[in-house]
């Protein structure tokens, strides 16, 4: 097996090489500021900025961050994800009131959108700043990054068009708006969204439907990390969904394990040729 050594900006569609690189993007934006900037320029992106802001109590996540690099072919605005066990309950919360989407699209969910207009500003102003040279735009995230990346890319869709991103890479995201915006955005992004669910990962099984429903198209990566496209949940994973507990939140589970980064990174790698 043969790994490349970094992204082929040249790339206009979601290849198995393609999904791991944008994976490894994923990744890095769980690190810190100058781990970022040093690998980013290592993948020959030479521009690099930073988004994040922090907020206070009672909002469930302390903080939304995010990074912008820039080469010379290709943008990549990668969002970060959180753990399992910090987004369950905000996950579960049904009294939590639905947020109007973009354009006044049909609705998301609040936690999502509240995060998402936190850095959304820094995010639309770095990329038409560094969008002058026809440059593939591509947005990726895992986790809670997973939402914020197809949010993002919905509000730019929407609400600024000519800066309609290339792709939406996403791994392991949740459940994350209604059906009125998931279908707004997929006549969008035909063929330019591909959403990574790995095996018995529990968090895109979350916010329960039928309020929240998942946008197109699923890339699900089964036992043996073989990728199948789909057009929905897989029928198994659906129908576990249906008995969810605290308890499918455990360490020790499937459905923790599969939603880490690292097995979806080794998972990918094995589709490398």
């Amino acid at each position: 097996m043969s790994v490349p050594t970094t992204f082929d900006q040249t790339t206009t569609s979601c290849s198995p090489t393609h999904a791991y690189w944008m994976a490894r993007a994923s990744d890095l934006a769980y690190k810190n500021d100058t781990e970022i900037d040093e690998q980013a320029r290592a993948w020959g992106f030479d521009t690099v900025r930073h988004h994040e802001t922090r907020f206070t109590p009672p909002f469930p996540l302390q903080d939304t961050q995010a990074y912008t690099m820039a080469g010379d072919r290709m943008i990549v605005t990668a969002f970060r994800g959180t753990e399992p066990a910090q987004i369950r309950d905000w996950l579960t919360d049904a009294t939590t009131p639905p947020w109007p989407g973009p354009a006044r699209t049909g609705y998301v969910h609040h936690g999502f959108a509240e995060a998402l207009d936190s850095v959304f500003p820094g995010v639309q102003k770095t990329i038409a700043e560094l969008r002058t040279n026809g440059q593939t735009l591509w947005f990726t995230g895992h986790s809670l990054g997973g939402a914020l990346a197809m949010l993002a890319a919905a509000r730019l869709y929407l609400e600024e068009p000519r800066l309609l991103a290339d792709g939406v890479v996403t791994f392991g995201q949740p459940r994350t708006c209604d059906r009125a915006l998931a279908t707004a955005y997929n006549k969008g992004f035909s063929n330019r969204t591909y959403r990574f669910v790995n095996n018995n990962d529990i968090v895109p099984q979350l916010p329960p439907e039928p309020a929240f429903t998942h946008v197109d198209a699923l890339r699900h990566i089964d036992s043996a990390g073989r990728i199948h496209q789909t057009t929905g949940l897989v029928p198994d994973l659906a129908n576990r969904a249906k008995g969810l507990t605290a308890a499918a939140f455990s360490p020790t589970g499937d459905g923790v394990r599969d939603h880490f980064m690292r097995n979806y990174l080794t998972a990918l790698e094995k589709n490398l040729a």
